[in-house]
């Protein structure tokens, strides 16, 4: 996440390129959205299993970052590709998004205004529970998630791209608010199934399993062609891995920002 916003923060430089970010997490980390309340996560369940915490600078609910590809672009106002509204920027990365799941051989949509499950709680804490405009689904199921962040100095888009796992995982770390009332079925296990309802991995949708390296591959070929781009591999520059090192230091690993909601 620090690293994320050291990127967004150097678009404020005129020589700075729009970035197209890959990533995966070691050891499996839960984030929530910036508005997110962190009463939401059992702490104690949370560090039994290893799993680490952090507040991303997006909004969104809860999401269990391991065995998955994480997608980040960021660029400045001035760049055509991101210009223009919140879902008009969506509408164009999601095309990029849709074509690196259809080289993998993934059935996916986009859709303007998805269809909402019957009974759906908005006010739930978990993120691939419902999709959101432009996010990409399979059979009405959720496969990526991603959120916006705009600043003066330019704009970020991040999401989550789950290759495989059980998706339920995620409900052992949540605090429901009914947990202690006397239910047949309890609410975790009631979220847990939601979820498998709602949401889906590229395992589920194929069959087979496919490496990071392939779904990065299929990413990076499906930005160059869909959005015109010629991309190149670089480092982070020294001022954005010094910036990155500040911000974990002071922000994303300091109660003050993961708790503070």
């Amino acid at each position: 996440m620090a690293v994320d916003e050291a990127l967004l923060e150097s678009m404020r430089s005129s020589e700075s390129l729009p970035v197209l970010r890959l990533y995966a997490w070691e050891p499996p980390c839960l984030s929530l959205g910036v508005a997110q309340p962190a009463s939401d996560v059992n702490q104690e369940d949370l560090r039994a299993r290893g799993w680490e915490l952090v507040r991303r600078p997006t909004g969104g609910r809860a999401i269990l970052h391991t065995d998955e590809l994480t997608y980040s672009v960021t660029g400045p106002h001035t760049e055509a590709r991101l210009a223009g509204s919140v879902l008009e920027s969506y509408q164009r990365l999601s095309q990029a998004l849709l074509e690196a799941l259809h080289l993998l051989k993934v059935l996916a949509r986009s859709d303007a205004e998805p269809a909402v499950p019957n009974g759906s709680d908005s006010k739930g804490p978990v993120c691939f529970e419902v999709p959101s405009n432009y996010e990409i689904t399979v059979q009405g199921k959720k496969l990526i998630g991603s959120a916006q962040a705009r600043r003066k100095e330019g704009i970020l888009q991040h999401g989550s791209l789950p290759l495989y796992g059980d998706l339920r995982r995620i409900t052992e770390v949540l605090q429901f608010e009914s947990d202690k009332e006397a239910a047949h079925i309890s609410p975790r296990t009631m979220a847990a199934e939601r979820l498998m309802e709602r949401a889906t991995t590229v395992e589920a949708c194929l069959g087979t399993r496919i490496s990071w390296d392939i779904a990065a591959q299929a990413f990076v070929k499906a930005f160059q062609s869909i959005l015109n781009l010629e991309l190149s591999l670089s480092d982070l520059t020294a001022q954005e891995l010094e910036r990155a090192d500040q911000l974990v230091r002071e922000k994303y690993n300091h109660p003050s920002w993961t708790e503070r909601v």
